[in-house]
């Protein structure tokens, strides 16, 4: 978001592709190895989360390594903690670099698109091998397997027998949810505001409806769309009401389904609550967009960030 925000002609959200897609694959040109790769990441950033989850359920804490960006993103994008020591950020190890947008320009050195995070780098040809997070958390899930312990190996959060459902729920909650805020918060128009809200609380009502009953949001196993839904729920009451307009209703007062799924997910799970930094949310939000709030006052609310079970 530090470079301007793409809109359509009537004033809507419009997100900009991912460039780097390449994969971690055995006897392909990034092949699994321990210690070879490392993700950038925010905590802020509900995509960067995703891949925190995968990599802490699936036991790659040793594998992979993980720095932390402040959440204070400037006109230089996201900063590291040597230009600014936000508590919980870290300097890049491997490159020295003072930004994100460092390690695109170390990668492609005409790259011209967004610096986004999460970054899946390689130590060892300095070089981004992809910044996608759908493919991220595919990745961890998946290839890693063969030098991980059996009880992690086993460990499936795409199975093949939910597969289908699974891509069904991801490409509309995708849409309507995890860009749906966006498409909220960063609407130009009364217009593109508007028909963005309505179809973000429709698919809320759906959610809430699935989750009735249920631990789940797809079978009776938790899955990569359980993960890829909570980084925007964990979030919601947070930032995106007050912050994007999200305000018809708020999580813990409007969906009590939802908010009992969430809850269970972060209280216990340490991959979901180890993973979740609430001042790096905050604080990203209401800082770094300083269109939509130009005081850069961070609230204190809410009060708790996130309700006991």
């Amino acid at each position: 978001m530090s470079k301007p925000v793409p809109r359509d002609a009537k004033g809507a959200f419009v997100r900009a592709a991912t460039s780097f897609r390449k994969f971690i694959q055995k006897g392909g040109e990034f092949p699994p190895e321990k210690g070879r790769y490392r993700i950038y990441v925010s905590y802020a950033c509900p995509w960067a989360h995703r891949t925190l989850i995968i990599r802490k359920l699936k036991g790659l804490e040793d594998f992979i390594g993980v720095t932390v960006v402040s959440p204070r993103m400037g006109a230089e994008g996201w900063p590291f903690a040597s230009v600014d020591a936000f508590p919980g950020a870290d300097i890049d190890p491997h490159n020295g670099s003072k930004h994100v947008k460092d390690l695109y320009s170390r990668a492609e050195p005409d790259y011209g698109g967004r610096n986004s995070v999460p970054v899946l780098w390689d130590t060892k040809n300095k070089t981004i091998v992809n910044n996608e997070s759908s493919e991220i958390i595919r990745t961890l899930n998946f290839e890693f397997n063969d030098l991980l312990p059996a009880d992690k190996a086993t460990l499936d959060f795409y199975p093949e027998s939910l597969r289908k459902d699974i891509d069904e729920v991801n490409d509309w909650v995708y849409s309507t949810v995890n860009n749906g805020v966006y498409r909220c918060g960063f609407a130009s128009t009364q217009e593109a505001y508007k028909d963005a809200v309505t179809i973000l609380f429709a698919s809320l009502d759906r959610v809430e409806k699935m989750l009735t009953g249920k631990d789940f949001i797809v079978g009776d196993t938790l899955t990569e769309a359980d993960v890829r839904l909570f980084v925007t729920v964990i979030r919601f009451d947070l930032v995106y009401v007050g912050h994007f307009k999200c305000n018809l209703r708020t999580i813990r007062d409007g969906y009590p389904e939802i908010e009992r799924w969430m809850r269970r997910l972060y209280w216990t799970n340490d991959a979901f609550s180890s993973t979740t930094n609430f001042e790096h949310i905050k604080t990203h939000y209401y800082w770094s967009h300083d269109s939509l709030n130009p005081t850069r006052v961070v609230p204190v609310g809410p009060n708790p960030h996130i309700r006991p079970v």
